[in-house]
């Protein structure tokens, strides 16, 4: 297996509490902070990340025209369901 490609390392200041439940976790499955740190972040970067990012995506679509206005969706499904009770 390759070896992952690593950063330089970076300074990040943690509230006191955080950091150390990050070492209890190190310490309960014989981990660095460091490996902990990292789960975390790649736990949060699939969930909120991914979501964040997405809506920026979202966002810029509109502002580049590829959106549909809310008002023409609501009048399209009014239509339909007025049809389907005729």
């Amino acid at each position: 297996m390759s070896k992952q490609q690593l950063s330089d390392p970076i300074t990040l200041r943690l509230p006191l509490d955080l950091l150390a439940e990050i070492e209890a976790v190190a310490d309960a499955c014989e981990r660095s902070r460091s490996w902990v740190m990292v789960r975390a972040l790649k736990a949060y970067m699939a969930q909120e990340g991914r979501e964040i990012q997405e809506m920026a995506q979202a966002r810029k679509a509109v502002e580049d025209g590829a959106g549909i206005d809310a008002q023409d969706v609501l009048a399209e499904v009014d239509a339909i369901t007025k049809g389907a009770a005729a």
